[in-house]
Formats: structure tokens, C-alpha cells, sequence
């Protein structure tokens, strides 16, 4: 791995600020980074076209599901290319219980470090900062060690 790869495999681990960003959600409502603080949230970009997206879903609503109730938020970002009947369709033929925003015009993408990668994951501690990154499938066994740690804190 070049200097290049070990820093972008680096970035996001180091305490960065998440970025101001507003999430389009399905509904039409809008939701922002901001208002996401004092919980641990989970961004998740993904695409309907990207096959282990679509395998990491029912891991991701299992997460979800386990720690919703303990302050902890998610919020998949289909990207800008997933054409928007396709996300519909597969939020509500999977009954995806957390937030699903388009990324239309892909500025939250660029606003994440330029996402180009799906899957690429995202945890948010309460504070608002970037603890982890993930590109692929998580670990899931050290992504839940990882929120429950998270949630713990005051």
C-alpha cells in the first residue's frame, strides 16, 4: 500500500469533525449532520447496484434494531448514480427501519471525503466526530464492541 492508500485507509480515523452535511431523506424531509449530535450514528453510503451492499443490509437493520433504542442513529446515503425509484423500492420492499437519504447531486459524497467506494461506513460518536471508517463490509463483531463503547460515553 503507497502513501497515498495508507492515508486515505487513515482518514476518518483520526477524531475528524463530520462534515456539515443535509441528508435528503425518502420522505423529502431533510436531516443534518447537526442534528445527529448527542447520539452515535452509523452513515452508511451504499448504491442498489452494489452487491455487497445489498448482502451488508440485513446486518446493518440488525444493528440498527439493537442499539436504536440507546441513543444510536443510521442513515444509508444511496449514491447520486442509484436511480431513486430503485432506493424507494428497495427501502420499503426490505422495510429498511432507519433513515435513507439520495444524495442527488452526490455533495454529500464529496462533503464524506469524495466517496467513490460502496460500501463505505461511517461512525459518528455523540461529539460529532469521525471515529471509524469502514470500506466494505464491517466487521460487524468490532463494529457493535465499537457503538456499545460509543454509547457508554457521556
Amino acid at each position: 500500500m503507497g502513501a497515498i492508500g495508507l492515508s486515505l485507509a487513515l482518514w476518518g480515523c483520526s477524531g475528524e469533525r463530520a462534515p456539515a452535511s443535509s441528508f435528503v431523506l425518502l420522505d423529502g424531509t431533510t436531516l443534518t449532520s447537526q442534528q445527529l449530535q448527542g447520539r452515535v450514528a452509523l452513515v452508511n453510503f451504499w448504491a442498489t447496484s452494489c452487491t455487497t451492499c445489498v448482502s451488508e443490509m440485513p446486518e446493518l437493520v440488525a444493528t440498527y434494531k439493537q442499539f436504536k433504542d440507546r441513543g444510536f442513529d443510521t442513515v444509508a446515503v444511496a449514491m447520486s448514480y442509484d436511480p431513486p425509484s430503485y432506493v424507494v423500492n428497495f427501502a420499503q420492499s426490505r422495510q429498511l427501519p432507519f433513515k435513507v437519504a439520495i444524495d442527488n447531486t452526490g455533495a454529500v459524497a464529496r462533503e464524506w471525503g469524495d466517496i467513490k467506494l460502496t460500501p463505505t461506513t461511517f461512525v459518528v460518536n455523540k461529539r460529532g466526530m469521525i471515529v471509524k471508517r469502514f470500506v466494505g463490509t464491517p466487521d460487524f463483531v468490532e463494529l457493535h464492541q465499537l457503538i456499545d463503547k460509543l454509547l457508554a460515553e457521556t
